[in-house]
């Protein structure tokens, strides 16, 4: 059972001292409480301590922050900025002009491959919604998921109508889903109602890779087409990230993501220099652009052309 170690009018500060953190239900409720006080919930551990995806995702996001103990010293786990507290919150150390030393460090286990797909869908007023996820993670791992919940661990075998179920009973919804295949594979779906019933639906799909085994980025078009076979998405990226197969996070500088291919509904022409390809059947097409090897920073331009491109057609 996890306690508030502090709370103060900017943050909420929990100490984790553990090898492993999930998002468990109590950090669950703790950081909705944050969001609806306005504070930061800061979870602080010790250098060898790992977030697990669907934490290391809340991380990334305005009301949560990963700080990691290191001898005297404090540092962000994302980005290695050097912290320190000022008696009301974690803040960054003003003269500091390098990562913390603890950033730099060498990870504890190999690095190999985090494969990324981001997708976007939305859905109508009735019906099942569970689709779009469990086809994805089939394709991707061979096998149907294996469980879902809102928190870790995951506490129900995967059912699309439980899916479905949980997604359509609330405003703003997360669901976790775990794959069952032999890479490990998560989702991290989130919903949102929308006008007259519907739900927009976005998710990321992950699945890890060890170095000597390294993701089959040549079928990605065919795997892209097949998923618009079965299901209609509006679009979908995909990018590659350095990282643990396990597809934990430590608090360690390990590689920055690189973009591979986005996928967008439709027909459509890209700018000069990013041909598209048809993928998909005639009924449901999509538009497959490539963007990069998953490897080289240079894909990060191309994206940027091609957003640029897509939003003023």
């Amino acid at each position: 059972m996890s306690t508030v170690d502090a709370l103060t009018d900017q943050a909420m500060v929990v100490l984790q001292d553990r090898p492993l953190v999930p998002l468990s239900a109590w950090l669950s409720r703790a950081l909705a409480e944050c969001a609806g006080s306005g504070r930061t919930l800061q979870l602080v551990t010790p250098l060898d301590s790992r977030l697990s995806l669907p934490l290391r995702t809340a991380a990334t996001g305005q009301d949560v922050q990963w700080v990691v103990r290191n001898g005297d010293g404090y540092y962000e786990g994302l980005t290695g900025r050097p912290l320190k507290w000022n008696g009301g919150t974690f803040v960054p150390v003003p003269e500091a002009r390098d990562y913390a030393p603890g950033f730099t460090t060498r990870p504890t286990a190999p690095i190999g491959a985090q494969l990324t797909l981001v997708y976007r869908t939305r859905h109508g007023a009735d019906g099942d919604i569970g689709g779009p996820v469990e086809r994805l993670l089939q394709l991707l791992t061979g096998k149907q998921p294996g469980a879902l919940g809102p928190t870790e661990p995951l506490e129900h075998p995967w059912r699309r109508d439980r899916f479905t179920e949980y997604a359509r009973g609330r405003s703003t919804a997360r669901l976790l889903v775990g794959g069952d295949g032999p890479r490990p594979a998560q989702a991290v779906c989130d919903f949102t109602a929308v006008d007259g019933g519907g739900v927009a639906e976005v998710s990321t799909v992950t699945v890890g890779y060890m170095p000597e085994d390294p993701p089959p980025l040549q079928h990605l078009p065919t795997l892209v087409g097949a998923l618009a076979a079965d299901q209609a998405v509006a679009s979908l990226f995909v990018q590659v990230t350095p990282g643990r197969a396990d597809l934990t996070t430590e608090a360690r500088w390990t590689g920055a993501p690189a973009p591979v291919a986005l996928a967008v509904a439709g027909a459509v022409a890209g700018p000069t220099g990013i041909p598209g390809q048809q993928v998909g059947p005639p009924r449901a097409p999509l538009t497959f652009f490539p963007l990069g090897d998953g490897r080289s920073q240079d894909g990060w331009q191309r994206h940027s052309l091609l957003m640029q491109h897509l939003q003023s057609g």
